[in-house]
């Protein structure tokens, strides 16, 4: 089952890093365009990170209560939770990184 989303960036530093992409790094901003429009399609598409492997900053920083992995390509990660408001589903972006960056932060 598909469930559509509104994106939200988790900070609006965040926000305004993913608007500089554009001009510095047009490749990973067309990913992370590509990625956006299929999680407003379908909030579940990623894969969902079990609980206990939640980064205890983003539990602190953000007070998510789940976290998503979107695989990007060139082995870069995109992260995400998946909250309601109301009837509204909204996707909130986290962060996005590099794979070494990505296995690091979740002690791989």
């Amino acid at each position: 089952m598909q469930i559509p989303s509104k994106i939200q960036f988790a900070e609006e530093n965040l926000r305004q890093s993913f608007e500089k992409m554009k001009e510095k790094e047009p490749g990973v901003y067309r990913w992370l365009e590509k990625a956006f429009a299929e999680i407003e399609n379908n909030a579940f598409c990623g894969i969902r990170i079990p609980k206990r492997l939640i980064p205890k900053e983003y539990l602190k920083r953000y007070g998510i209560h789940n976290l998503w992995k979107y695989n990007l390509p060139e082995a870069w990660r995109l992260l995400y939770s998946v909250e309601a408001d109301g009837i509204i589903v909204i996707s909130i972006v986290v962060e996005w990184m590099e794979h070494k960056k990505y296995e690091r932060k979740f002690k791989y």
